[in-house]
Parts: C-alpha cells; sequence; structure tokens
C-alpha cells in the first residue's frame, strides 16, 4: 500500500533543548540518547556517518504520543568512539541490545535506517534483542549494498586512520568529503535543512584521532558482502514490522523491501511518495504519521 503524504509548508523542527542522558554498557562503552515527550518508548536509530539529528524533523510531533529515544550510535555523535572496543557488527548488536533493554524495556519498540537495521536484526538473530515492534528503514538488507566503489574508498580511507600520522589527517579529509552539500543530495527535495544535519554530523570529527583509529577498526570488521542468512531470518520475525520506504531513494530501491515483506509472516509496506534516503527531512509529517499509526 503506497502512502501519499502531503508536503508541509513549513519547515523542520529541532530537538535541541530535549533531555541528554548516559547509557553506559557492561563493558564501559557509552551511548548518547535524547528524549522527549511521555508515555509508550520508542527508540529511532540513525543510519551510519550521521546522528540522532536524522529524525528531527519528526521528532515533535511524534513525542506528542509517545516518549520518543533518539540515541547516537557508537562512532558517532557524543557517543562511544574509543578504539579498545572491537567495533564488530557483534558487538553492536550487544550493545544496541543492553541499550534497549535498560533505556526501552525488555520488549521495545524499536527501529533503524541504514546500518542500524543491520544491527537490530543481528542483535535479534543472537538474542540480545526481543522487541514487540519492528520498523525497518531502507538499507541494503539481504542484498549486497549498493555504489561498491564508493563503499571500497570509503573502506579504504578509513582503514588508513590506524597508520600513525595519518589518523588526524583523516578526519579532516572525512568531513570535506562528507560535505553539508552531499547531506542536501540525500533529500530527494535537496532539503537545505539537511546541510545541517551533516554538517552537525561532521562538526567535531576533525583532528578526533581516536575516532580515526575506531572508524578504521570498524571498516576492516564490518560485513561488506550480501547477506543472505537474513532471508531465512525473516520468517522468524513474527513480531509486527513496518517497512518504511522512500520512493526515490538511489541507494536502497524498492525491490528490497519487497523480497523481504514476502517472508516476514506479520509485515506491512508503507512507501513514502517523493522521499529520499533522508525521508524525515522530505516528508517529516508523513514519516511521523506512518510510524505513530503502526505503533498505536
Amino acid at each position: 500500500m503506497r502512502a501519499l503524504s502531503p508536503r508541509p509548508p513549513e519547515r523542520r523542527l529541532t530537538i535541541r533543548s530535549v533531555r541528554l542522558r548516559l547509557y553506559h554498557h557492561s563493558d564501559g562503552a557509552r551511548v548518547a540518547y535524547w528524549e522527549l515527550g511521555a508515555g509508550q518508548p520508542i527508540g529511532l536509530l540513525h543510519s551510519g556517518l550521521l546522528s540522532h539529528q536524522e529524525f528531527a524533523p519528526s521528532a515533535s510531533q511524534l513525542a506528542e504520543r509517545f516518549r520518543v529515544v533518539l540515541p547516537d550510535m557508537p562512532l558517532h555523535g557524543d557517543s562511544e568512539d574509543r578504539p579498545r572496543h572491537p567495533y564488530t557488527l557483534d558487538w553492536f548488536a550487544e550493545v544496541i541490545g543492553g541499550f534497549a533493554a535498560d533505556v526501552l524495556g525488555p520488549r521495545p519498540i524499536i527501529g533503524g535506517h541504514g546500518a542500524a537495521v543491520l544491527i537490530l536484526l543481528r542483535a535479534i538473530e543472537i538474542g540480545a534483542l526481543r522487541p514487540s515492534k519492528l520498523v525497518l528503514m531502507p538499507s541494503s538488507m539481504h542484498r549486497r549494498p549498493q555504489h561498491p566503489r564508493l563503499r571500497a574508498a570509503w573502506r579504504l580511507c578509513a582503514g588508513a586512520g590506524a597508520m600513525p600520522g595519518l589518523d588526524r589527517l583523516l578526519t579532516h579529509a572525512a568531513k570535506l568529503l562528507f560535505s553539508p552539500e552531499r547531506g542536501m543530495r540525500l533529500s530527494a527535495s535537496g532539503e537545505r535543512a539537511a546541510a545541517d544535519l551533516m554538517r552537525q554530523a561532521f562538526a567535531d570529527v576533525p583532528g578526533n584521532a581516536n575516532l580515526a583509529r575506531s572508524w578504521s577498526k570498524c571498516a576492516r570488521r564490518w560485513p561488506s558482502g550480501p547477506r543472505p542468512d537474513l532471508l531465512s531470518l525473516y520468517p522468524q520475525l513474527t513480531m509486527p514490522v513496518l517497512l518504511l520506504w522512500a520512493d526515490r531513494d538511489r541507494m536502497h530501491p524498492l525491490s528490497i523491501a519487497e523480497e523481504a515483506l514476502d517472508l516476514l509472516p506479520n509485515g506491512q509496506l508503507r512507501i513514502l511518495q517523493g522521499s529520499g534516503f533522508l525521508m524525515a527531512y522530505d516528508d517529516p509529517i508523513g514519516f511521523a504519521r506512518e510510524i505513530s499509526a503502526f505503533c498505536g
């Protein structure tokens, strides 16, 4: 079913005034998170290389009905960036599973975008997470990630962060590569506020040698190929699952969601028309409406 979402005339909301809190995992890793609103908690995990501000345009509307919890993923924003951790997919899954249990409760409503989808699915697979409802936003999921050359270049550059003398240089290069203009290109409408999202996500990156070394470790250990094993996981996801997709996301075509939908016992697909990778920026009202309707 396609959800037709009117384009709002007003521009974006911010969440700078909400409460900042910290979750400390059993191995010492910290996860910074913001929360606003009251009632049933909902956790939304941003895509790789962004921050909790990815959902800022829809957060206030969601907070009218829910306690909205927006973490910065490890290696992002104010969360863990020390190179002492393994930064494997399993490690991310354990940390996010612990975070969800501590902050959201034993059977949370939780959703993710991009790389966060792989983390959530892995957390469920290893028993670190038992959601009551699950929201999956555009991601490569079981397929090989799109734009392999760009991803190979990122892995090569990030890998250089382990070399003394190159770590700080890498952080400055990353800010130039992921410029505010690139953020606008992630929005189907060229939303100018998306430039601020990218600017904020990389504001504290230049000169952070710890982050460069951690990025290097993560780049070497993060899965780079397709994940056909997830096709056998989907039939085991018996909780309600919302596939909330964009019709103009060039990195994650709709066919990915349609393939997963066929295997989900209790899945549903909603499509935000005219939206790109940054759905909450292209259609904040539609984004909040679909999640509110699903989470009820």
